[in-house]
């Protein structure tokens, strides 16, 4: 259950659910069969690609430590078999989306994204979730592409209010798996594991995370500027504690302090789930 990364489906399920909230509020029909496909087909795209990456896992780095080879074979062709299987359901349902003809281009072009996301996340030759660029893709597969899909599934077309609340998620989206690469740090570095943190160096990777989150607040604070009213998001402006303390955490850490990994692990998805879910509640109640 933990290779499936719940967390990350529950972060995917809300900004998927940001994006049908964007079209309610434009005044569109909801279809609740399509949103409840839509949402089933991309959350079991997103455990698959979670799995194909423990699947494609280099050969020195088992599974379960002090794991034997052999076992180690027999649950990696277990979690093979289990990604097709899930990758096949994915197929099934966006096939039922075409039969009921709710799978207009922009859609397809939704899913296809995702689907270019999932191989190049976990499948080599790119295999990127191992070359120190996974988090960015995670990011954009959960901060952009799901809202972006739930929107088009309800709405059939594109709409300039998806990118300008989807990029502000996706940036906390990426700042948060950031955070989460810091307590495997050491080890990482010991192993020569590529992450996103390994590859920058905590002495970059603390103030782009420190940009990341004061971009995504500066992002929504600018949305007026695009024609979209503050009324409307400032109740993302609500998480700011937990930025702040998120902040503060990592700045810490980088003055030397005792790191707290658990409560800066906490507020970081704490900032990421209740900045997707007060928007997405704006948005209804618009």
């Amino acid at each position: 259950m933990t290779l499936l990364r719940p967390l990350h489906l529950f972060f995917l399920a809300l900004a998927y659910s940001l994006g049908a909230a964007i079209a309610d509020y434009l005044g569109l029909a909801f279809s609740l069969s399509a949103f409840a496909l839509g949402l089933a087909g991309i959350c079991l795209a997103h455990a698959s690609m979670n799995l194909l990456a423990e699947v494609f896992r280099p050969a020195n780095e088992p599974l379960v430590p002090g794991q034997p080879h052999a076992e180690r074979v027999y649950l990696r062709d277990r979690l093979l078999v289990v990604s097709i299987g899930l990758l096949a359901a994915a197929a099934a349902l966006a096939y039922r989306l075409y039969h009921i003809q709710r799978l207009p281009l922009p859609a397809f072009a939704a899913l296809a994204l995702s689907l270019l996301i999932l191989f190049a996340y976990s499948v080599p030759p790119l295999g990127l979730a191992r070359r120190g660029f996974g988090e960015l893709l995670l990011a954009a597969h959960i901060g952009y592409v799901a809202p972006l899909l739930g929107f088009v599934l309800q709405a059939g077309d594109f709409h300039r209010l998806v990118p300008i609340l989807a990029l502000p998620v996706t940036a906390l989206a990426l700042a948060y798996f950031l955070v989460l690469d810091f307590p495997s740090f050491a080890e990482d570095l010991k192993y020569e594991r590529l992450t996103l943190l390994t590859r920058l160096g905590w002495q970059r990777a603390i103030p782009l995370h420190h940009g990341l989150v004061l971009a995504a607040f500066l992002l929504l604070a600018a949305a007026p500027l695009f024609g979209i009213s503050l009324r409307l998001i400032w109740p993302a402006f609500l998480t700011l504690p937990f930025a702040i303390f998120q902040i503060y955490l990592l700045r810490s850490l980088a003055l030397g302090a005792r790191p707290l990994w658990k409560p800066l692990a906490v507020a970081a998805a704490a900032l990421l789930a209740l900045t997707i879910y007060l928007l997405a509640f704006s948005l209804y109640l618009r």
